[in-house]
């Protein structure tokens, strides 16, 4: 692994070049916060999926990816006179050293779960910080980090079930009122009811989504490619041709 010497070196070296790009390159020169915007929605989301795959050379590049944006954002803070990277970096240093009393000061956290109840009183304490605690969430989370995150804010409060396991009546009785009447808001206290099992049970219920989506995706890709080797199409096959694909793609 590099040494901090090396580190701090290559942060340096793509600091000049986003000072190059910015001054030589039609393309970053006519960017602004606006037009990057979406590029850093997307380039977030890759790492996601990077994340997802456990793939670690793929982690990495997309790492890269990421950091080139908070570089350009920052350089072009810089030409305004708003902010810098040394800026960027001192905030978030300063916010780490703020909310980990029970490391930089006299607080005290034995586990992972102090430290998130401790986390959700310092932010209600912080200067230009949460006002209440849910007013740090933002508006444009994906709606199933959005609910986890709701939860998990509220429980570290206080507001949550006494026991884990009680929240499975609360599963059944959102079921019975879909059954009674399907609609996307009966739709959506199930989905939230799901989404506070997940945390109850220390799941990820984004990660665990996702994991059902690329499984999904290999068997039927295994399916697809079957039904090709034997020259047929899809839509002219019967739902039995393409289970019994399914249960061989399940045993790959």
């Amino acid at each position: 692994m590099s040494s901090r010497e090396e580190q701090l070196a290559a942060f340096g070296r793509l600091l000049d070049i986003m000072d190059t790009l910015r001054e030589k390159c039609p393309w970053d020169k006519k960017q602004t916060f606006d037009s990057l915007r979406q590029n850093t929605i997307e380039e977030t989301y890759e790492l996601a999926t990077a994340i997802s795959r456990h793939d670690m050379n793929e982690i990495s590049k997309e790492l890269g990816d990421v950091l080139l944006h908070v570089v350009f954002y920052a350089k072009m803070g810089s030409e305004t006179g708003d902010f810098d990277i040394a800026d960027v970096c001192n905030k978030i240093s300063d916010k780490l050293i703020f909310r980990h009393p029970h490391v930089y000061g006299e607080a005290a956290a034995q586990n992972a779960e102090d430290v998130s109840h401790l986390w959700e009183q310092v932010k209600l304490k912080e200067k230009g910080g949460n006002k209440t605690v849910l007013g740090g969430i933002p508006d444009s989370l994906p709606s199933l980090v959005k609910a986890y995150r709701i939860q998990d804010k509220v429980a570290n409060v206080g507001f949550d079930w006494k026991q884990k396991e009680d929240v499975w009546d609360k599963v059944k009785e959102e079921i019975g009122e879909f059954e009674e009447n399907p609609s996307e808001e009966e739709l959506g206290d199930i989905l939230f009811s799901l989404i506070n099992v997940a945390r109850l049970y220390k799941l990820k219920p984004d990660n665990a989504l996702e994991q059902t989506n690329l499984k999904f995706i290999k068997r039927f890709n295994y399916v697809e490619a079957k039904a090709k080797e034997q020259n047929k199409n899809l839509q002219d096959m019967s739902l039995e041709e393409m289970e019994e694909l399914w249960q061989e793609a399940k045993q790959v």
